[in-house]
């Protein structure tokens, strides 16, 4: 579990403090809700979240609202648990009646499924990024800003090809839904991309003794490891024993594993580790991202990739809710769905570094980036890369 700082425990205490002074909502106000994690495991996450959202939804209000309507973001800490996050949900939709929500887990999205196509009445994407949720017909008023864990396997391994036809490859994941999400399918993409998958092992989340799997790699002699299911431990274990024993094998992550600060935490064990980010980083300058000024000016210390993600969120739905009022259309789980699904070549502002669209539940592009530890930073490895929808 990361510790919070004292500046983290702060900025925890002012969101909290947010989230209790939110103003009743007024006639016309389009509301965000959310269920974050502001506490807990996944609290490096929640904070930045909260804040990508929120600033985001600031600049909106700033400029006059959406068609004169201002956003409001109510939202309350779940410690990442799903029942309080529940709670969360029911509390804020009978308070606020929420066009827009953001969820906090998987486990989340799948089980307040249901009660969101029951009432009709919002749209909801959240820090998922699980393969079954994208899935229109199954889930068809949820998304996710960015590609699912499949599709970013899928990026991984098109890089993969591309470097070095009939490279091999190994996976690493967790024992856990989240660990074991794109393990199957990526293999057979693998095969069609004419790589070799010469390894799959398997092991607890978290810091662990991983000796006898580092033995197994060592054996299986990969030119890329691709670890998944994991925010950092026991990534920095792996890499620091099988450089140990001379291994030369690339070693990639997934989304969240990505945070430059995290990544920079590993010292010198970072060095050339690389992975999928859909987003370019806080202090990425290359090329066009007035969107990335903003926030920069708008916080000039580093902002997570959690942070991105909710911007990026926050953004596409208030796009939703703007071409929904532009057709004169009340604000409904379909209509809005409809809406973000119309968005096609959309300028994010150089979030994402290429035009983006929305025809289902997913945004399958993504950018290899490696970890310069001389820079202290996560720098372009590979062009954005689209996958096929």
């Amino acid at each position: 579990m990361l510790r919070l700082s004292r500046r983290g425990l702060g900025a925890l205490a002012l969101a909290a403090g947010m989230a209790a002074a939110v103003p009743a909502k007024a006639a016309d106000d389009i509301v965000l809700g959310g269920s974050i994690p502001m506490t807990g495991v996944f609290a490096f996450a929640g904070i930045g979240i909260q804040a990508g959202i929120s600033d985001y939804l600031k600049i909106v209000n700033d400029a006059g609202g959406v068609k004169g309507r201002k956003v409001r973001f109510a939202f309350e800490d779940t410690a990442y648990k799903v029942d309080a996050s529940v709670a969360v949900f029911n509390k804020i939709v009978a308070q606020d009646k929420p066009n827009l929500y953001y969820g906090d887990s998987t486990a989340f999205s799948k089980t307040i499924n249901p009660e969101l196509e029951r009432s009709g009445q919002m749209i909801m994407a959240g820090a998922s990024f699980a393969t079954e949720l994208n899935d229109p017909k199954k889930y068809p008023l949820q998304f996710m800003a960015g590609p699912d864990y499949t599709e970013m396997f899928g990026i991984l391994l098109r890089y993969i090809a591309k470097e070095k036809p009939g490279a091999k490859v190994a996976f690493v994941n967790s024992d856990t839904e989240f660990g074991r999400d794109p393990i199957a399918t990526s293999e057979k993409k693998a095969v069609e991309l004419g790589l070799k998958v010469v390894e799959k092992i398997v092991t607890p989340p978290g810091s662990v003794d991983v000796s006898t799997e580092v033995l197994k790699l060592r054996r299986s002699a990969p030119d890329y490891t691709i670890f998944h299911g994991y925010v950092m431990a026991p990534i920095p274990e792996f890499i620091a024993q099988a450089k140990q024993m001379g291994m030369t094998s690339k070693f990639m992550g997934t989304f969240w594993s990505m945070d430059n600060s995290m990544v920079q935490k590993m010292g010198e064990l970072a060095d050339g580790f690389m992975g999928v980010m859909p987003y370019r980083y806080y202090y990425d300058e290359d090329g066009n991202a007035p969107m990335l000024a903003k926030i920069r000016q708008m916080r000039p210390e580093y902002q997570s990739t959690p942070y991105m993600q909710g911007f990026l969120t926050a953004m596409l739905m208030v796009e939703a809710a703007k071409r929904t009022l532009d057709k004169g259309e009340p604000l409904t789980g379909k209509t809005l769905k409809a809406a973000l699904n119309s968005i096609k070549d959309f300028d994010t502002g150089g979030i994402i570094g290429v035009p983006i669209s929305v025809p289902g539940n997913s945004i399958p592009v993504g950018r290899i980036y490696k970890a310069d530890v001389q820079k202290k930073l996560m720098v372009p490895a590979s062009d954005w890369i689209k996958l096929e929808q």
